[in-house]
């Protein structure tokens, strides 16, 4: 029975921190290194005959992957921590040599006592301290308005200095914030390209697994963002969230919404290399509204039930030729049901179903919202350390 509650206890952890039961590789005079990683074999299900929306047609997809990083650091003296982090993820859906790996988190910095602690890199942008309370399901959640990395400061971003403080320099405990500038990023793919801003973020921890946050982002947009159907020249997002973690018991809830930032579609030339080319179409809704909920169970024997609502709503879209700016319609629109069961921390498998509640003739004419309107199930299983 022991051994079952502190399963319990260490599962809700391993889904929001991801590498807590890291393997320590070295620590030795100050210096600390450990390493932390998964393999998935997922396989994805549709199961309607054919998405209008999206052109997809019943059948399952691979989307297995395996994922790799360290963290370390470095004690210099009695009040100076250097750190350091590196994550890698290699998918394998596709033939070899057409797979696709990518660096999704390098960054290193310095921690002053009380004072806090200072980052460079590719890290987690500001505004994802609040997606992340509810982007838990197994398979469906983090897929809207905070689903896509180097979507400004939304999720995962590349050249963003990070200053984060917790219980307010030692003086209130559970008191916590962060303030983040993201550096220009003008690239080809207008879609993950950033002019420079800033956000900030708040929470506090009260009683007893009970917390909340807020959290603010404002960038300048690039030329080719403004050249593409929606000419404003500042990206904005804004999120609020709630959760109670105890007693095996997981709710969170996050309401947020964004100007000029959520990427809708992105189209153009694509060479051989993958690389887009042209001017191609590049459309962010100029205001999204969204609304997230989970709630999940952790039972003492490995079973860990999962049930969420997502719904997103793009207004002022300028989706179409004309260049209507008026137009408003839900973007996703979805109930998930799912479970984990975990035999062991390490090992895990899962299950996922997604029951669509986006209309479909909605769905085509906003190019498929950001999921499409089909039913959709995933199963997978994962090994991690």
């Amino acid at each position: 029975m022991m051994k079952r509650n502190i399963l319990a206890v260490m599962i809700p952890a391993i889904l929001v921190a991801g590498s807590v039961n890291a393997a320590e590789i070295y620590n030795k005079d100050g210096n600390k290194l450990d390493l932390y990683g998964k393999v998935v074999g997922e396989r994805g299900i549709n199961h309607q005959n054919k998405d209008k929306a999206k052109g997809t047609k019943k059948g399952s997809t691979d989307s297995s992957y395996a994922q790799i990083g360290f963290k370390g650091e470095t004690q210099i003296n009695s009040d100076l921590v250097g750190f350091g982090r590196w994550e890698y993820r290699a998918k394998a859906s596709k033939a070899e040599g057409d797979q696709d790996n990518v660096t999704r988190l390098a960054f290193a910095g310095i921690k002053v006592a009380e004072a806090g602690s200072l980052s460079y890199g590719r890290n987690y942008g500001i505004i994802y301290d609040v997606e992340s309370l509810t982007d838990m399901s197994p398979s469906y959640s983090g897929e809207t308005w905070g689903g896509n990395p180097d979507n400004f400061m939304t999720h995962r971003a590349t050249g963003v200095l990070t200053y984060r403080n917790t219980n307010f320099f030692d003086l209130v405990e559970g008191l916590n914030f962060g303030i983040q500038y993201q550096g220009k990023n003008d690239r080809t793919d207008a879609a993950t390209a950033n002019g420079d801003g800033f956000g900030y973020s708040l929470s506090y921890d009260f009683l007893e697994g009970f917390s909340v946050i807020g959290a603010y982002s404002n960038s300048k947009r690039t030329d080719k963002q403004r050249n593409d159907h929606n000419d404003s020249a500042r990206a904005e997002a804004w999120a609020i969230g709630a959760k109670y973690d105890a007693n095996n018991i997981y709710l969170a809830t996050v309401y947020s919404e964004t100007r000029n930032t959520s990427v809708l579609s992105n189209s153009g030339t694509t060479s051989a290399s993958g690389e887009t080319t042209g001017v191609g179409f590049f459309n962010a809704a100029k205001k999204t509204q969204n609304f997230e909920a989970i709630a999940q169970y952790q039972f003492d024997f490995g079973l860990r039930p999962s049930l969420a609502y997502v719904q997103s709503k793009g207004k002022r879209l300028s989706n179409d030729e004309n260049g209507d700016d008026t137009f408003s319609a839900d973007l996703a629109k979805y109930i998930q049901i799912g479970s984990y069961y975990y035999f062991n921390k390490n090992f895990n498998v899962y299950a996922d179903y997604r029951v669509n509640l986006l209309n479909t003739d909605t769905a085509e004419k906003t190019g498929g919202g950001w999921v499409g309107s089909d039913n959709q199930a995933t199963l997978g299983v994962t090994y991690q350390f």
